[in-house]
């Protein structure tokens, strides 16, 4: 069986092409971060989520019980935006891809966490915007890209 090497996995000894399913943009808000004003005050996260699977059983018998339930999916991933905060958007990614990881059908993820309002010190340059006497950077989001299969953690 030959395909797109991403979506390719080696099952034993054998190679498997996997379908995929995509979340994009699951919102919630969390105190995530490494400044005390991130922890106190907090800030909207959001996540996209990539992952990969066999989904030939659902598209055949047309059944929920025989795909992932992305609406339970979404939940829980909100569930880990808003959970225990951590320093690094890499935690919250690797926290979301475990969640993700969690179901026996996914054999494998990419999360990608944005942080939209990201504090970007200017360390004094001139900047669009202040946030607890410091200066910021105008930054669009700034996120992080994290793949893990059942493999590899």
């Amino acid at each position: 069986m030959t395909g797109d090497p991403e979506n390719t996995v080696q099952i034993g000894t054998n190679q498997q092409v996997l379908d995929r399913i995509d979340l994009r943009g699951i919102s919630g808000y969390g105190h995530h971060g490494v400044f005390d004003f991130e922890r106190e005050q907090g800030q909207r996260f959001v996540v996209d989520v990539t992952c990969w699977l066999d989904l030939s059983a659902a598209a055949a018998s047309d059944d929920l019980a025989d795909t992932l339930d992305y609406g339970a999916l979404t939940q829980a991933v909100v569930a880990d935006i808003e959970g225990k905060p951590v320093n690094l958007i890499e935690a919250l990614a690797l926290r979301v891809a475990r969640t993700c990881l969690a179901s026996a059908r996914v054999e494998r993820v990419q999360i990608t966490v944005h942080k939209p309002d990201a504090p970007i010190d200017l360390a004094g340059a001139a900047a669009p915007g202040e946030r607890n006497g410091r200066r910021n950077a105008e930054v669009a989001d700034v996120a992080v890209t994290l793949t893990r299969s059942r493999t590899r953690d």
